[in-house]
């Protein structure tokens, strides 16, 4: 058995993978960059060692800063986690060169499955099927065009050596696909140095279906069964759950058995996911479901599988990469129940899923589901990697049962004064169509509006915001005066008459809520609603937590000394790195025009002009790095 281990990664999986190791009696040793010195797995691990600034691609994606790492401390393995080195041939090897144990697949694995035409081939040659598309050596636009044409609209084209959604574009007409060719080959080249595309026949009404699998050193390959992913936005998976809905026995033994000859086609070893697509116009059907890729790493998403099966697959990691066969006979391995997996990123989903960067001042998390998480209350959200605070993973006895424990969890979520998706999770999981199973990879675009329309505080936490931040303050009848609390998207009144009615009004943006209307003399302050408070509780202002989202209330607010919309100025909703600036003193600007692009959380974001005018005040310059709240650009109205 493995004695000491390196994890060559951050965050929750970093915890995880300590975790499981501890209770193993293995010897942890975490790598952190500037940014993470105080991190969660840093404390949480035996041994720590630093490896550079904050950016990943000079700290977590530099092999020789890993290798001497493992050298220093006497690390026997290395384990990549996902993501950054996860899936890098050449690191697995220099890994093994060095004389350490990979814990992962062989580098030669990795490399069959890396690029997508090259795995599909193989996938034929094994007797697993398919999308229909083409994935030749012609790269010519006439070749690829007269292809689509001859598979039919729509189609994807995806960049031979795409992931993370990146590399791929949908066609719906034969006109459109020479400039959404040239768009996706630009893309491919910008990420990956390689601009060679394939073709596919775009799946409807598609459904994303994943089997675990897991191979050793004996020859050996078992399934663990299927999860399904399909909710997603921009090719990025958001709840994940297992088994499938709808999966019956003959379809499921189908697609498992095709997983397991994918791994088999490969010499697999270690922990894999194969990923199908699945036409679910007419219910899961196992001669509608493709092979579309695999992932040689373990999964974000791998919880759920734990979770059904009662089997830890970062132990099974580890025992294998010691040598040992895996820990259970495919007639060993079943289904229990049903599990769910949601990802709480710090974003706001209100204001186009904008990420969240800061000290994390109150974080609360049930103790009633599993958490997998790398930060705690008090850490901080960089800017420099994935926003994701935590995985929040429940399980329960059927589907309808792991749906409502889901929903609770994400309700119960608290967070201030970084903002989250948790409300925006919850609602995924209260929707009818998500209940009855009916859902696809088009799903959240479908409802987005819906899913993602600000939240508004219930009459019920009004009530009590209004019991506990103006009535507590007045000691004396004579005080009880018209009373007002600046609310984040609109001004909330408070208005009170006199005794003996003792009656109180409330008003949103100056418009009566009648319904609000309550005799104060009757009103205890006991409600059947349980409101959290705390998080940012200072002399001026409250946070307060309802469903997953958090509402902010300002004590007393002036309404004369409001801010008037529209003044121009344009502020970083966050911290980031400018990396274009657009505009110069003096010039005149369009509203809605692009001024200054902004970079953070690997995500870009344009500020454009409020309205037309000239730009009067410019403080920001390509390359430099701004923080949340700083004025960047300051348009004003022409004379």
């Amino acid at each position: 058995m493995i004695v000491s281990l390196l994890i060559a990664n951050r965050g929750e999986i970093a915890c995880r993978i300590i975790r499981t190791a501890r209770a193993m009696g293995v010897r942890t040793v975490a790598v952190y960059s500037d940014a993470d010195a105080n991190a969660l797995h840093v404390r949480q691990a035996d041994e720590a060692v630093h490896i550079g600034p904050s950016p990943a691609r000079e700290s977590y994606l530099v092999g020789d800063k890993i290798l001497a790492a493992a050298r220093a401390t006497g690390a026997e393995a290395i384990h990549p986690g996902y993501g950054f080195l996860s899936e890098n041939a050449d690191f697995a090897e220099a890994v093994i060169q060095a004389g350490l144990v990979w814990v992962g697949p062989h580098p030669d694995s990795i490399r069959a499955m890396g690029l997508k035409d090259a795995a599909k081939a193989r996938m034929i040659a094994a007797g697993v099927p398919v999308t229909p598309g083409y994935l030749g050596e012609d790269q010519t636009p006439e070749r690829l065009q007269a292809e689509a044409d001859a598979i039919g609209y729509p189609v994807l084209i995806k960049a031979v050596a795409g992931g993370g959604g990146k590399g791929m574009r949908r066609v719906d007409a034969a006109q459109q696909f020479a400039e959404m060719l040239q768009s996706c080959q630009r893309e491919a080249a910008s990420s990956f140095g390689d601009d060679r595309v394939l073709i596919e026949k775009y799946v409807l009404s598609p459904r994303h279906i994943e089997v675990q699998v897991f191979g050793d050193t004996h020859g050996n390959v078992v399934h663990l069964f299927e999860r399904d992913c399909s909710l997603q936005r921009r090719h990025q998976k958001v709840i994940e759950e297992a088994p499938a809905p709808g999966m019956d026995e003959a379809t499921r033994e189908a697609i498992c058995a095709a997983a397991v000859r994918a791994a088999k086609a490969v010499d697999y070893v270690g922990a894999g996911t194969i990923e199908f697509i699945a036409d679910a116009s007419e219910g899961l059907r196992a001669d509608r479901i493709w092979f579309m890729e695999m992932n040689t790493r373990l999964q974000v998403e791998h919880p759920v599988t734990e979770e059904i099966t009662g089997q830890d697959l970062v132990e099974w990691q580890l025992r294998v990469a010691s040598g040992e066969p895996l820990p259970k006979r495919q007639d060993e391995l079943g289904i229990n129940g049903w599990a769910m997996e949601a990802r709480l990123y710090a974003e706001d989903p209100a204001k186009g899923f904008l990420p969240s960067t800061g000290k994390l001042d109150y974080l609360y998390l049930t103790d009633e589901a599993r958490i997998e998480t790398g930060v705690a209350e008090g850490d901080t959200i960089s800017p420099f990697y994935d926003p994701m605070i935590a995985k929040l993973v429940v399980h329960g006895d059927d589907r309808e049962d792991a749906r409502t424990a889901l929903a609770d969890t994400c309700a119960t979520t608290c967070c201030a004064p970084v903002r989250t998706n948790a409300w925006f999770l919850r609602r995924l999981a209260e929707h009818p169509m998500f209940a009855a199973g009916d859902i696809s990879t088009g799903f959240i675009g479908q409802f987005a509006d819906d899913l993602t329309a600000p939240p508004e505080p219930s009459p019920l936490l009004l009530q009590e915001v209004a019991e506990r931040l103006i009535f507590d303050n007045w000691d004396e009848p004579s005080q009880w005066v018209p009373r007002t609390l600046d609310f984040e998207r609109g001004l909330i009144g408070f208005r009170l008459n006199r005794p003996p009615e003792t009656r109180v009004s409330l008003y949103l943006n100056g418009k009566p809520l009648p319904v609000f209307a309550y005799d104060l003399a009757l009103y205890d302050g006991a409600t059947t609603y349980e409101v959290s408070t705390g998080a940012s509780h200072g002399p001026r202002d409250a946070t307060y937590f309802e469903g997953g989202a958090a509402f902010i209330f300002t004590r007393f607010a002036d309404v004369s000394g409001t801010a008037a919309a529209g003044d121009g100025a344009l502020l970083a909703p966050m911290p980031g790195r400018v990396t274009a600036v657009d505009i110069a003193i003096g010039d005149t600007v369009a509203k809605g025009q692009r001024l200054v692009t902004l970079e953070a959380m690997k995500m870009e974001h344009g500020l454009t002009a409020p309205f037309d005018g000239v730009v009067a005040e410019l403080n920001a310059e390509a390359g430099a790095q701004v923080s949340e709240g700083s004025l960047l650009v300051r348009i004003e109205k022409p004379e």
